[in-house]
C-alpha cells in the first residue's frame, strides 16, 4: 500500500519533536511530503532533513496534489479557517491540533463542512488516545465506581506560545510580549484564562467530559501569576478543579488527572510534553492504602492518535463527528463561563 502523503502546516517544536518522529515510525501508512510555516524559515530546515517540499503560508501546501492528509499545527485562532480551506481544497483527511476551534460558531461550521464533504477529521487530543486513559476508564467502568470528584493539576516550565497570549489581548500595549500580564485588569485576566482553557486545559477536557458530561456552573475562576489559572466547576453533579501554573524555576513538570471515587483514588500521570516516553502511568489507591501501579505501555498518545487516523483512512474505523463537536462545545462553554465569571466579579 502506498503511504498517505502528509502536509504539515506549522514548523514549531511540536512538529519537530512530536509529529515527525511519530510519522517516521508509521512509514507504511504515512509519508511527510510538504511542510509550511508562517514565514519563519523553519519549514525548509525540517523539510530538508526528510526530503520533503517546503513553503510559506497554506496555499501552496493545499495545492500540492501529493498531500492527502493535512496536519494543522498552527495557532488555535487559525484552526477553523484552515480546516475549511483544507475541505475546500478537497483534502481527504485533517488532523487538527487542539483546539478544533475557539468559538461555538466556528466549531459547528467546521464539523458541518467536514461531515458534508466526507472529510476525515481527527483532533490531536493525545491524552485521550493514550492507552493509559483507556486502562483507567476501564477500571472505573468495570468496577462500577461512582466518581465523587475530579481534578487536573499542571506545573509546567514556561512556554512561549502561552506567554505570547498577552500580546493578543485587546489593549495589551501595557503588557509587553513575554512580560507578565497584569491580572489586576479583569479583561486581561479573563482573556488569558479563556485562551489557556481552550489551548491548554483542552488536552484533558475530553476525558473529563467522559466522566462529567454536563457542565452545570463555574464556581470560581481566576488567573494565576506568572501564567496560569485555577478553575472550579460542577458537571453532572461532580466537582471538578483545574489548576495550572508555569514557573520559570519550578520543580519537574507535573501533569496529573485524579479521579476520586467512592472506593478509591485513580491517578493518571502524563509524561512531560514533547517527549516520547510511552504511555501515562495509572495508579490506583484503595481506602485501605493498597496501591496498584499499572505498567507503562510503550505506545504513547501521539502514536495512538496517528494510528487512529490511519484506521479511518484505511476503512477500519469511522469519524465520530458528533463526539468531536461535543468535545469542542464542552471546552468552549467552560472557557466562556470562566471568563464571564471573572468579568462579573469585577463588576460586582
Amino acid at each position: 500500500m502506498v503511504p498517505h502523503g502528509v502536509g504539515i502546516v506549522g514548523a514549531g517544536p511540536g512538529v519537530a519533536a512530536l509529529h515527525l518522529p511519530t510519522l517516521a515510525r508509521l512509514s507504511d501508512d504515512f509519508e511527510v511530503v510538504h511542510i509550511s510555516d508562517a514565514g519563519s524559515g523553519r519549514a525548509a530546515q525540517l523539510a530538508d532533513r526528510i526530503g520533503a517540499r517546503s513553503s510559506s503560508g497554506i496555499e501552496e501546501l493545499l495545492a500540492d496534489e501529493r498531500v492527502v492528509a493535512v496536519v494543522l499545527c498552527s495557532p488555535p485562532a487559525e484552526h477553523a479557517a484552515q480546516i475549511l480551506a483544507s475541505v475546500a481544497a478537497g483534502k481527504r483527511a485533517i488532523l487538527c491540533e487542539k483546539p478544533l476551534a475557539t468559538t461555538m460558531a466556528d466549531a459547528e461550521a467546521v464539523i458541518d463542512a467536514c461531515r458534508a464533504a466526507g472529510t476525515v477529521l481527527l483532533v490531536g487530543t493525545n491524552h485521550l488516545y493514550d492507552p493509559a486513559w483507556g486502562r483507567a476508564k476501564h477500571h472505573l467502568m468495570a468496577g462500577g465506581h461512582h466518581v465523587q470528584a475530579l481534578s487536573v493539576t499542571l506545573a509546567l516550565p514556561p512556554n512561549g506560545r502561552y506567554h505570547d497570549v498577552v500580546t493578543e489581548l485587546p489593549g495589551s500595549a501595557a503588557a509587553p510580549a513575554r512580560g507578565a500580564p497584569d491580572f489586576a485588569v479583569p479583561q486581561v485576566a479573563a482573556s488569558v484564562v479563556r485562551q489557556l482553557i481552550t489551548g491548554l486545559a483542552v488536552h484533558d477536557l475530553p476525558m473529563l467530559r467522559d466522566l462529567a458530561p454536563a457542565i452545570e456552573r463555574v464556581v470560581f475562576a481566576r488567573a494565576v501569576a506568572p501564567i496560569g489559572y485555577v478553575v472550579g466547576y460542577r458537571a453532572s453533579g461532580i466537582p471538578v478543579r483545574l489548576a495550572t501554573v508555569m514557573l520559570p524555576d519550578g520543580a519537574d513538570a507535573l501533569w496529573e488527572l485524579t479521579v476520586i471515587t467512592d472506593t478509591d483514588v485513580v491517578t493518571v500521570s502524563f509524561p512531560p510534553a514533547f517527549v516520547h516516553a510511552g504511555s501515562a502511568e495509572v495508579t490506583v489507591m484503595t481506602a485501605t492504602g493498597k496501591r496498584t501501579r499499572y505498567p507503562l505501555d510503550p505506545v504513547d498518545g501521539y502514536l495512538a492518535e496517528w494510528r487512529a487516523l490511519a484506521a479511518v483512512l484505511n476503512g477500519s474505523s469511522v469519524v465520530e463527528y458528533d463526539e468531536l463537536l461535543d468535545d469542542a462545545r464542552y471546552a468552549i462553554a467552560l472557557a466562556d463561563a470562566a471568563s464571564a465569571l471573572i468579568l462579573d466579579g469585577a463588576d460586582a
